[in-house]
């Protein structure tokens, strides 16, 4: 393993000095990429196994390395664009480093409760992260070409942006400090106040709105499960773990379903193809430079339609996770009269009355069995000839 291990960091130590071309700038970006990514490895890990994955804080611990490994090229004199793209390849290493130990974990730890072969379950995990840094990569190529370019208003990639600003603020010099002093400060105020989580605040200052606005409405929806849950299931938490994880897979299949879409449609514009197009781009297939399957219909831009699809999404959400979940356990407080929880206590005391009822005439009957045959033995013993 520390074999393995040595060979990566040399590996990385030579991408490093192929983009800045000076050995000592190399030598202290691997140092810094090897130490953050075992710390913030082990971060992420022990933060997704207590919260879970969705609370992994990669775009702030890629931003502390970010903010280190380019202060450390500032003060050994590196400038330009090759700091620049080595203060990114070192902030890309620990992000992927902190996005596949969360991984890891989730999986690795299931694989524990199932019974699972460690050393099969570590050929399981290399060969995941090896697939998809073959799969992605032309993936992604196809959303650049394809997609609008990243960092576009297609696909904007706020995180992206922000740590490109930060890397070319810091290298060149121009860097604003007093804002970053005064995000710590705010940051130190908010878990002073007790705040819930100061960095998904932060996250929703720096993501478009239209992110945003989009995580409120999955939050309404949430809130919304978890009422009706309440008020159907009581106090049964195995009933309302039962919601929430049917919740929890229909809410993942939409986000993977999401993205699939989003490929396939990169995919068919990448062969010079629209699926609907509006005037000019319908003008551009006549003349034979666009492919177009259909011209966009007038409602498709229609702001209350928008709103019943959004609402019919959450209300099928909402019924997928509450559909056939009853309660594991009568309610105490129903009395018995409770639906078909009560009906179902009534009829297991019934039964447990006619079974206690035969229980104690057996008991009866062979209380009395002995007696009887003293009885008859003493008759036939006293008629008996000697």
């Amino acid at each position: 393993m520390l074999g393995a291990i040595a060979v990566l960091v040399v590996c990385m130590a030579g991408i490093y000095f192929w983009l800045t071309k000076a050995m000592g700038v190399s030598m202290v970006t691997t140092l810094v990429m090897a130490v953050a990514g075992f710390l913030f490895a082990a971060v992420a890990g022990y933060l997704v196994g207590i919260i879970g994955s969705s609370s992994n804080p990669i775009s702030g611990l890629t931003l502390s390395t970010l903010l280190l490994a380019a202060g450390l090229l500032v003060l050994l004199g590196m400038k330009g664009t090759s700091g620049i793209i080595a203060v990114l390849g070192v902030a890309t290493v620990v992000c992927c480093v902190a996005g596949v130990a969360g991984d890891m974990l989730q999986d690795w730890k299931v694989g524990h409760l199932l019974g699972g072969t460690p050393w099969k379950m570590q050929v399981g995990g290399l060969i995941g992260v090896v697939a998809a840094a073959l799969v992605l990569i032309p993936i992604i190529m196809v959303l650049h070409k394809s997609g609008g370019g990243i960092g576009s208003e297609t696909i904007p990639a706020p995180q992206a942006g922000l740590m490109h600003t930060t890397a070319t603020g810091i290298i060149g010099g121009v860097m604003p400090w007093h804002y970053i002093v005064i995000g710590m400060l705010f940051a130190v105020a908010l878990i002073l106040i007790g705040s819930p989580s100061p960095m998904l605040i932060a996250v929703g200052m720096y993501l478009p709105f239209t992110t945003t606005s989009a995580i409120f409405v999955g939050g309404i929806i949430k809130w919304v499960a978890d009422r009706l849950a309440a008020r159907k299931l009581g106090d049964d938490k195995k009933a309302r773990e039962t919601v929430e994880n049917r919740g929890l897979l229909v809410a993942s299949g939409l986000v993977a379903g999401e993205a699939m879409i989003g490929i396939v449609l990169a995919i068919i514009v990448a062969f010079n193809t629209k699926l609907f197009c509006g005037t000019d781009s319908w003008v551009a297939s006549q003349a034979g430079k666009l492919t177009c399957v259909a011209r966009t219909p007038g409602w498709f831009h229609w702001w209350p339609l928008g709103i019943v699809v959004i609402v019919g999404l959450g209300v099928f959400m909402v019924a997928m996770s509450l559909k056939g979940v009853t309660r594991t356990r009568p309610d105490p407080g129903s009395g018995g009269s409770g639906g078909d929880g009560g009906s179902d206590g009534d009829a297991e005391a019934h039964a447990g009355a006619e079974t206690g009822a035969g229980e104690g005439a057996e008991r009866g009957a062979e209380a009395e069995a002995p007696e009887d045959s003293g009885d008859g033995a003493e008759e036939k013993d006293a008629g008996a000839p000697c």
